[in-house]
């Protein structure tokens, strides 16, 4: 791989696992496939058994479920250097959906790559236990976020988070950022329905606390969205010693 291809992945792992630069030369150098998606289009099935991993290079990713009688949980929000679907490389069906939120490109390593790779350099696989840690981490705090805030509080918990990721792989300029879901993929990620994330919306709005408008998120009043967010990023583990 480049440099350009994986940027964010490299600059992620160094900033949360302290990645050696020789493992980070030896994770560049690994063959892969490009692949470009479109909004909304199925990456990768609940059932799918997939013989290769992604890096996202550019655009958002969502997992999701989807019951019975059609309704959708979004589980978790990806970004340019996250690696969604990492488990597979030990687990061999998908028990979710990965879905291209946005227009994207993801770069696809084969898993006998990824295993042979961590079998000459072992600490290579420390790195990726460490990172499904995180992604296990930000789970947790989903589930709390989901299950115990208020909506209001939930939104702004979201937000506060994808801020901090994306800040995190330099995609935060000034006060702005981008989050390209829809109200109903909002609602979806927060367990409302659209008619409430709009209510929610147009009230933070009017709070002047931030605005949300097509696929942008412009903050307003940082004291008051943290106060919102009740936002601890200890879960983060944003450094190598956290």
């Amino acid at each position: 791989m480049t440099d350009t291809t994986i940027a964010a992945l490299i600059q992620r792992l160094r900033t949360t696992t302290g990645a050696s630069d020789d493992d980070l030369r030896a994770l560049e150098a690994l063959p892969y496939t490009l692949r470009n998606y479109r909004e909304n289009q199925s990456i990768l099935r609940d059932g799918d058994r997939p013989s290769e991993c992604c890096v996202i290079v550019d655009g958002f990713c969502v997992r999701s479920k989807t019951i019975e009688d059609g309704k959708r949980q979004i589980l978790s929000i990806h970004i340019p250097g996250d690696l969604p679907d990492l488990q597979n490389l030990h687990l061999a069906t998908m028990d979710h959906d990965l879905v291209a939120l946005s227009n994207c490109a993801l770069a696809f390593i084969a898993h006998s790559a990824i295993r042979d790779l961590i079998r000459s350099r072992p600490t290579v696989g420390d790195i990726f236990w460490r990172d499904t840690l995180l992604d296990a981490a930000v789970f947790r705090e989903w589930i709390v976020n989901v299950g115990q805030r208020a909506a209001h509080n939930r939104l702004a918990h979201i937000i506060v988070e994808l801020r901090e990721r994306l800040r995190m792989v330099g995609r935060v300029t000034g006060d702005a950022f981008a989050m390209p879901l829809t109200q109903e993929q909002i609602g979806e990620a927060m367990g409302v329905t659209s008619v409430h994330t709009n209510r929610i919306l147009r009230q933070l709005r009017l709070d002047g606390v931030l605005e949300f408008h097509r696929g942008t998120v412009k903050i307003l009043n940082e004291h008051k969205l943290q106060e919102l967010a009740q936002f601890d990023g200890r879960y983060l583990h944003s450094s190598p010693s956290t």
